[in-house]
């Protein structure tokens, strides 16, 4: 019998009729890509809301991706060249920045869509399934190949983004905060018009602090710049409506040793008065072991004012001494027999010719006006200071 030659078989590859799809795949490129442009205006929300120059890369993108095809298609054999992100290289970059990873694959399957239903109509029922098989198998290698676009993307983009994030950081420290560096922050996904707090304490060893502060802060609703300083770990929240709460919700992610949290300001200029305080309750820590983690700047006045910060000297003669002398003097005076009896009660009564009770009732105005206890070590602690320093820096009389 007969052997039937290859161009007999039903599965042989007849050149000629692949050529003649191929040419007229080529000339069916602009009607398929108006087709896709037509069906996203309908299905795409987002497509339609997008500015008139984005809408016409995108369909130069299309246009590309169909006319790539047809070429890929040209080769039949096995060395097929695989699709790259060549495929993308008609957009400009701000267009990555304008549509998401999720919104391309929706623009590969609408046109996979007008493809496939346009194929017969385009080369006929006979060649239709040989193109969809074709088109399926090209996407699938587009598809692949825009993520590895937005991939790189990503990657440059993170390594700037922490470049510029640690310059922004480095001015809010420095008090450097003028409108390129809150475009910047702005840059940086920064929204906060109001409750900025700075928090400073030690990196981890692993380093994967910074990166676990933005996504734990940005999970609880705050805005977040965060960085390096040589041993130090800066993170600057907005949104922020009790700093103590704001601190505690990212402090696993610092290493060991204290965190300190700076006062709250109103905006992201001031963040260096938040910052100043932070830094320096900082280096004041080890004077209190034991203090709790996160630390109020506010809390470690004492130390701080030890280490030879004036503004902490200043803070504890206004906020304390002063408002305790306007109290009057018998509070004063009750308070400063207290401390210096080893706070004792019965012994400041002794010493000041009054009842237990009198003491009991001046101490409990001393915390009604600078809400501190007398009888908490800790505050008492802070009050003597306070005291100590009120005496040797008088404030003035006006």
């Amino acid at each position: 019998m007969r052997q039937s030659s290859e161009a007999e078989r039903p599965d042989a590859f007849d050149a000629s009729r692949h050529e003649r799809t191929v040419h007229l795949l080529e000339r069916a490129t602009g009607k398929l890509a108006t087709a896709a442009i037509a069906r996203m205006e309908e299905q795409l929300s987002w497509y339609r809301a997008m500015p008139a120059e984005q809408r016409s890369w995108v369909g130069l993108v299309i246009q590309a991706g169909i006319a790539a095809f047809v070429d890929w298609y040209r080769n039949a054999d096995e060395s097929r060249p695989t699709p790259t992100a060549d495929v993308f290289g008609t957009a400009p970059r701000d267009l990555i920045r304008s549509i998401s990873l999720q919104q391309t694959v929706e623009i590969v399957r609408v046109a996979i869509e007008v493809v496939e239903d346009g194929v017969e109509d385009v080369v006929g029922p006979d060649d239709a399934r040989a193109v969809r098989e074709g088109v399926l198998r090209y996407s699938r290698e587009v598809a692949f190949s825009a993520a590895h676009v937005y991939a790189r993307y990503a990657e440059a983009r993170g390594s700037w983004d922490a470049r510029l994030e640690a310059t922004v950081v480095d001015s809010l420290l420095r008090g450097e905060v003028d409108e390129d560096v809150r475009s910047r922050a702005s840059a940086l996904g920064w929204t906060a018009a109001s409750g900025v707090v700075v928090i400073i304490g030690r990196p981890r060893s692993d380093g994967a602090s910074a990166d676990e502060i933005r996504r734990t802060a940005r999970h609880a609703g705050y805005d977040v710049l965060t960085g390096g300083q040589g041993d130090r770990l800066v993170a600057v929240l907005g949104r922020v409506e009790d700093p103590v709460v704001a601190a505690s919700a990212i402090v696993t992610h610092f290493g060991p040793g204290p965190v300190v949290v700076g006062p709250l300001v109103p905006d992201l200029v001031s963040a260096a008065t938040s910052a100043r305080a932070a830094v320096s309750g900082l280096l004041a820590a080890p004077g209190w072991p034991d203090a709790p983690r996160p630390v109020p700047a506010s809390a470690l006045l004492p130390e701080r004012a030890l280490s030879g910060e004036q503004e902490a000297l200043h803070d504890l003669v206004a906020e304390l001494y002063v408002p305790i002398a306007e109290a009057g003097p018998v509070v004063l005076e009750t308070l400063a027999a207290y401390l210096e009896t080893g706070a004792s009660v019965e012994a400041a009564a002794r010493l000041l010719f009054v009842h237990p009770n009198t003491v009991r009732y001046r101490l409990r105005r001393v915390t009604d006006v600078v809400g501190l206890t007398p009888t908490d070590p800790r505050d008492s602690y802070t009050l003597r200071l306070a005291l100590s320093l009120g005496r040797i820096h008088p404030p003035a009389v006006e």
